[in-house]
């Protein structure tokens, strides 16, 4: 058993001397990795050796790069086909620890994919056949493959398990159990774990070998380290506002609220919207392509607030987080320990915040009989704090309006500040700038409203990201101008085509037409109004656009982002040049480039999609 408390200090520890190979070092060097935290410090020379590892670190401590430095540096090697397995218990996760590897084998011929469920299973298996090594996937998308033979089993050397307590806790029990039942039994297992406890333990002992390692480098106090913990003693009956006034208050840099369902993380998030804060969900409900678009502005550091379940979050890599806030306290400790490791990390500070009510002091008890975290309790603010933040509104609105006062200003300024009756004289001048007696109300709005709708402002940036480089970011802008034009139109038609559905599902109904009769019986109920209308909007955009007829809809399970995800990854398109996408019970409609749709049809015809056999055709009226 290896132990280290990840206070000891790093200062003479450097990647160069754990004997890594250049490519490995040049590729962590372009990354901006400085020095090994201690998970990856202590793991590496053990799996390198091919010894199978229990390792207890807490969120935020380098585990990606723990097991992804010793894969791509002796684990794998150049050969084609499967040779690394990473399981995840979240689509998030999986893509990050894709990703991460991809950038650790930037400079050796590895390859790098991630397979998980509400993605295109056909860009997967073109993938896994084109040879990726590493594969990082969810347990759920895995075994799909592994039972179809896209992903063979016989070339697996080593088994990644990323937050295995998470995973069981999710109920992945019985999956994780039959994916290795088909891997081969002389691989090398790697577990990772904030927390592990019996159903970990019993995980390792049924399936790692006898002389597993374990390194340990934080004990079951794990989410206390670095992070102040706070909690706000609340009524719960009007929660939502109760966060807000905390919110007014504390003015966090940047949190997620974790709540206990999906339908909180739509009425809080909602609830913090309408009083002005830049905030947004995310919860399994989502197509995993609005998922992905939450989670880059995230990462990209423009979305402030994310209101998010457990599950959701887990695979979010925030490194500047400063809160972490728990709307309600979560049904199972170890989550406490989960969500309060996504602030604190790499060694910084984090606060933690949970709103707690007459009805949770019970598991408020049992966190700090386990736990050992002592949580300090806060007042909810007092008129006189609500003052003070309005105040403090004003200031940040003065500093935002004079930049760079001219020379003679500030010289007036000094000997302003030093006159008999300064305060009435600079109290008549804030009187000026922000307006008559009577409308303190108006303006108070205006500063907080600044306030609540900034995005993150981190003192520095430490890396690049790839979906945020500035070169990239330029034509896009360009052609997210174009996308809300055609948006806008859309929209304006939304509420026409919901009754147009309507009327559809009921013609569906009375009779069990063909997809061909249903797409006939659309092309009538709009020929008249709905497409004079159409053409009316944006009659450019009609000539250089055809709408493509596509054989699978709602009762096959495919909603929008699916299609837009397909018509992206199969078909090939950019971002923009997905158009309006309608989705009927029984076939969708897709609209596209016209210089493209014959190519589309070829291409998407006769692929796999949600279990049926696609048919791509130009719509009639198309």
């Amino acid at each position: 058993m290896t132990t280290n408390e990840e206070t000891e200090t790093t200062e003479t520890r450097r990647f160069r001397d754990m004997g890594l190979g250049d490519e490995v070092l040049r590729a962590i060097e372009d990354m901006g990795w400085d020095e090994p935290t201690p998970v990856q410090w202590e793991s590496y020379p053990l799996a390198a050796e091919g010894k199978d590892l229990i390792v207890q670190a807490r969120t935020g401590t380098g585990k990606t790069g723990a097991f992804g430095i010793p894969l791509v540096d002796r684990l794998v090697d150049s050969n084609p086909g499967a040779q690394a397995l990473v399981l995840a218990p979240t689509r998030e996760l999986a893509l990050q620890s894709a990703r991460e590897i991809a950038k650790i084998a930037e400079h050796k011929d590895i390859q790098t994919t991630a397979v998980y469920g509400g993605a295109p299973m056909q860009k997967q298996i073109r993938e896994l056949a084109q040879g990726a090594q590493i594969v990082s996937g969810t347990p759920g998308r895995v075994l799909d493959h592994l039972r179809r033979g896209t992903l063979d089993p016989s070339t697996l050397k080593v088994l990644v398990l990323d937050e295995a307590d998470e995973m069981l806790s999710m109920g992945f029990a019985k999956e994780l159990n039959a994916i290795i039942e088909l891997l081969p039994e002389d691989r090398q297992t790697l577990l990772f774990s904030a927390t592990v406890d019996g159903p970990v333990q019993r995980v390792a002992e049924r399936h790692m070998k006898e002389d597993t390692e374990f390194v340990e480098l934080s004990g079951d106090a794990v989410g206390a380290l670095g992070i102040t913990h706070y909690i706000y003693m609340v009524s719960g009956k009007a929660r939502a506002k109760d966060l807000i006034k905390i919110l007014e208050v504390e003015d966090p840099e940047s949190a997620i609220v974790f709540c206990n369902t999906k339908r909180e993380t739509e009425e809080v998030a909602g609830a913090l919207q309408q009083a002005g804060f830049n905030a947004d969900w995310l919860n399994g409900d989502l197509p995993q392509s609005e998922r992905e678009k939450i989670m880059a502005r995230t990462r990209a550091e423009k979305l402030r607030f994310l209101v998010a379940t457990d599950v959701a979050a887990r695979g979010i890599d925030v490194s500047h987080l400063t809160h972490v806030i728990n709307y309600s306290l979560p049904q199972h400790l170890e989550q406490y320990v989960h969500r309060t490791g996504r602030t604190g990390r790499a060694g910084r500070t984090g606060t933690a915040i949970s709103l707690v009510s007459p009805q949770e002091l019970g598991q408020l008890y049992y966190l700090r009989l386990q736990y050992k975290i002592e949580p300090i309790e806060r007042s909810m603010p007092t008129e006189g704090e609500e003052q003070t933040r309005r105040e403090m509104d004003r200031v940040e609105m003065l500093e935002a309006a004079f930049k760079a006062p001219a020379a003679i200003d500030r010289a007036v300024a000094k000997r302003l500040l030093t006159h008999a009756d300064a305060e009435r004289l600079v109290a008549g001048l804030l009187g000026a700038f922000f307006g008559t007696q009577g409308e303190e109300d108006e303006v108070d709005e205006v500063a907080a409203a600044a306030r609540r709708e900034r995005a993150p402002e981190f003192p520095e940036v430490e890396e690049t990201r790839e979906d945020d480089d500035e070169e990239e970011e330029r034509p896009r802008r360009k052609r997210r101008k174009r996308r809300k034009k055609r948006e806008d139109r859309d929209e304006r038609r939304a509420r026409r085509d919901e009754r147009d559905d309507a009327d559809d599902d009921d013609r569906g109904r009375r009779s069990e037409r063909d997809d061909r009769d249903d797409e006939d019986d659309d092309d009538r109920g709009r020929r008249g109004r709905s497409e004079r209308d159409d053409r009316d909007d944006d009659e450019d955009d009609d000539e250089a656009e055809k709408r493509l007829f596509v054989n699978v809809g709602r009762k096959d399970d495919v909603r929008v982002g699916d299609l837009n995800d397909l018509f992206q990854d199969e078909g090939g398109l950019d971002r923009d040049e997905v158009g309006r996408i309608r989705v009927r019970d029984k076939h969708s409609f897709v609209s596209v480039p016209a210089e493209k749709a014959d190519e589309l049809c070829e291409k998407l015809s006769g692929l796999e999609f949600h279990d049926r056999e696609l048919r791509v055709e130009i719509a009639r009226n198309g």
